[in-house]
């Protein structure tokens, strides 16, 4: 359940949506993907966290990862992050998730204010040019906030363009981990 300051933000996410196919996204308000994960590729990556830590695809390998493409000034993201940190309390040890910062490496400073200021626990980066131009390891994805999935060999199996709420995501993941089957 949304609380009543999350409600007065949702307002300020426009033009969510998602559609049938991960790398083309539709943008049909209200609808996630998903994707058969063995047509899918691993998507490979690697950041720099605001820790200085270098996480990659195969960092989060072998659990289930969340990944949320942010912005420090949308109010959405904060929203979505807070979704993602509940998620991520109920799921742990079983699921990674990372905060992928969609800003230039400027703004770490505001990156890492939003992080202390949200109390997040997992992994938080900067995105490079291409992840931010939607070209990167998440491909159409340019949008904020936006959240993924991957399975536990690192392809993706969810996403979905605007504020996802925790019971929603725990649905996602609950639904495509192969462990649970």
């Amino acid at each position: 359940m949304l609380s009543r300051r999350h409600l007065m933000m949702l307002p300020l996410v426009v033009g969510c949506g998602a559609g049938d196919d991960p790398e083309v996204p539709d943008e049909s308000p209200d609808a996630a993907v998903a994707t058969t994960p063995s047509d899918r590729p691993e998507r490979t990556f690697s950041y720099l966290t605001l820790a200085g830590r270098l996480v990659s695809h195969l960092t989060y390998r072998g659990r289930m990862t969340v990944v949320l493409l942010a912005a420090t000034y949308d109010g959405g993201s904060q929203v979505q992050a807070r979704f993602v940190e509940t998620v991520v309390r109920r799921h742990t040890p079983r699921i990674n998730a990372l905060m992928i910062v969609m800003e230039p490496p400027q703004n770490a400073p505001l990156a890492q204010a939003f992080a202390d200021a949200l109390g997040l626990s997992y992994d938080v980066a900067l995105a490079d040019r291409a992840t931010i131009a939607g070209e990167g390891p998440f491909p159409g994805l340019h949008h904020v906030p936006s959240v993924v999935l991957l399975d536990r060999r690192g392809r993706e199996v969810w996403r979905h363009l605007g504020v996802v709420e925790a019971q929603a995501l725990d649905a996602a993941i609950s639904d495509r981990d192969d462990r649970r089957r």
